[in-house]
């Protein structure tokens, strides 16, 4: 969990979920996880990493149209708010460390996952369905309701993470884990 910098602390270095602490200029914008002397591998996400890192492009296209934000410096839905998401439902298991203030860095914001980058991603795709099946759930369509549950009945997350990560793989000079 990220913890409220304290006047004469060191505001460069972040507390891992694990306890382990690293200097912020540790992870590089390609980073996607981070192997921790704790033993564990961490997922690792920057603002800068875009949403479709985890979700087709079709999908964030649907997203940033249904989905109003009240963030002047985050007007669109973005890799923030998933990260959010994440956060809110697993707080003890994201560390969120703000880095605006570090110009040495890269990034403004950065999500340390208890889980690895594989998880992670099933986490943010289990919680999408999640928001989905809560807006359906909204339109007073019982019908779209039904159908929607039926679908996600046979929707495999495990498989779609499979795929998706294997096809985005292909596709990328520089893959997101």
């Amino acid at each position: 969990m990220s913890q409220p910098r304290v006047p004469g602390g060191d505001e460069h270095t972040i507390e891992l979920p694990c306890g382990q602490t690293i200097a912020a200029g540790t992870l590089d914008l390609g980073m996607r996880e981070y192997e921790c002397d704790c033993g564990e591998t961490h997922g690792v996400v920057m603002d800068v990493h875009p949403p479709e890192r985890f979700l087709p492009e079709f999908l964030v296209e649907v997203l940033r149209e249904a989905i109003e934000t009240t963030s002047e410096e985050m007007p669109e839905f973005d890799t923030p708010h998933l990260l959010g998401v994440v956060l809110e439902e697993f707080p003890e298991a994201v560390t969120a460390h703000d880095a605006s203030e570090n110009a040495d860095v890269g990034y403004a914001m950065v999500w340390i996952t208890e889980f690895d980058s594989r998880r992670l991603h099933e986490v943010v795709v289990e919680l999408v369905v999640e928001l989905m099946e809560h807006a359906v759930s909204h339109a007073d369509d019982d019908e779209a309701l039904s159908s929607f549950e039926e679908e996600m009945v046979e929707f495999d997350v495990a498989a779609f993470v499979d795929q998706y990560r294997a096809e985005r793989d292909l596709e990328a000079e520089d893959p997101y884990a």
